[in-house]
């Protein structure tokens, strides 16, 4: 099954919603101001489409059972994000045939590679990959569907303002830069599951047609209009009077030559 372009990803998720898992994570500043070369993962966020359940990787509940107080948790990370990570592995391990919906992870900076490579740093060396034909970014097949203008920049958020407005746990980049100076994992934590949340949502009415974009033109409309249930119905019922059409026509040439 090729789900790479808008059409056939919808095709594909209404068909076998199963296949298909959606991820998020937030991290340390992805600039130069971190201790660590490379920024530290803080929380992993996983919904599977069919069933709508989450399943999360978070430092403040790995602490918690490594029985770390939250004043101690810089100063014992590494210990505190290899379980994260090894722990995120051991979920993805037996589920790299599915798809993965992302939002723009796709490289060492931010994406699958950096995961793998914060693990490797920090002693992991079994981190089952998810090949790159299974990773489907989101804002890639919008792009796709709607063109590359339909959200303002920065598009997640304005996506959210069409869509019935920003949650309340939403965090910015620069925003969860500072909760992680603040020791704020568990508001870090909530604006990755915000965002796994949203992404769902997205996903839902993308498949329905229903999707509100600031995208304009024919093209579009007439997409939405062809893919609309309406217009399923009136196929429906041109190719009933087609077929209609066609038994009449043969009954009279069956009965002007008899």
């Amino acid at each position: 099954m090729s789900v790479y372009d808008s059409t056939s990803f919808i095709k594909g998720i209404k068909i076998h919603p199963e296949n298909f898992y959606i991820i998020h994570y937030s991290c340390q500043s992805l600039y130069d101001d971190n201790e660590a070369l490379s920024p530290r993962i803080t929380s992993i966020a996983i919904t599977h489409y069919a069933t709508e359940q989450t399943v999360s990787f978070s430092t403040h509940s790995i602490a918690e059972e490594l029985h770390i107080q939250r004043d101690q948790v810089k100063d014992q990370f590494d210990i505190v994000e290899l379980k994260l990570l090894k722990d995120f592995y051991g979920f993805i391990r037996d589920r790299r045939d599915k798809y993965w919906i992302h939002w723009n992870m796709r490289n060492l900076t931010y994406g699958f590679e950096h995961l793998e490579h914060r693990y490797r740093v920090l002693g992991g060396n079994d981190a089952p990959i998810i090949p790159v034909e299974r990773r489907l970014n989101l804002n890639d097949l919008l792009s796709d569907r709607y063109g590359g203008g339909y959200a303002a920049h920065p598009k997640m958020k304005s996506l959210m303002e069409l869509n019935g407005g920003a949650h309340r746990h939403f965090l910015t980049g620069d925003e969860e830069v500072r909760a992680f100076q603040n020791n704020e994992f568990i508001r870090m934590h909530n604006s990755t599951l915000a965002k796994v949340g949203f992404f769902f949502h997205v996903i839902r009415l993308f498949a329905k047609g229903k999707l509100k974009t600031a995208s304009r033109g024919w093209g579009v409309a007439l997409e939405r209009i062809f893919e609309s249930r309406t217009a399923k119905s009136v196929g429906l019922i041109g190719t009933i009077i087609t077929i209609g059409v066609g038994l009449w026509q043969t009954g009279i040439w069956i009965g002007f030559w008899s």
